[in-house]
């Protein structure tokens, strides 16, 4: 196999596990929240307070798309969405108790999906596998 056919092979993989995971996941999230909305609170909850500019690059979205997901987030009462004391065009966005609360229903609701992929892989192989994931993310941004 030459080393484009192999990347080739990798890349497929990767985005048909992609759409997999993805639909996995919004199966089983709660009602009315959508992977999108899931993806922010986790981030945020990781993370800490993010402004929608440093949110849209971390998700590679425009800054208008993101915008929209924090409307929706902050309509839901997940997310609180507060100016910046120090420059007025600026906001900070920070996950609240309710959104907090939603996530981790959501992780409880998404714990049987992940569970199945360490039971049929081995924590070993995924532990293994990481550092390659990440590696290929870092080369795709470079």
């Amino acid at each position: 196999m030459t080393e484009t056919a192999l990347a080739i092979a990798f890349m497929s993989e990767l985005l048909s596990s992609d759409q997999q995971l993805k639909a996995s996941v919004a199966r089983q999230l709660p009602k009315g929240m959508e992977l999108s909305h899931f993806s922010v609170l986790n981030h945020l909850y990781t993370t800490g307070e993010r402004t929608p500019a440093q949110l849209a690059k971390s998700f590679q979205l425009t800054k208008g798309a993101m915008t929209n997901t924090v409307k929706r987030l902050e309509a839901a009462g997940y997310i609180s969405v507060r100016p910046d004391w120090d420059d007025a065009r600026r906001k900070w966005v920070s996950i609240s108790p309710a959104g907090r609360q939603a996530r981790d229903i959501a992780i409880n609701q998404l714990e049987p999906v992940f569970q199945v992929v360490v039971d049929e892989l081995g924590a070993d192989k995924i532990k293994a596998t990481l550092p390659v994931l990440r590696a290929f993310r870092a080369a795709l941004k470079s």
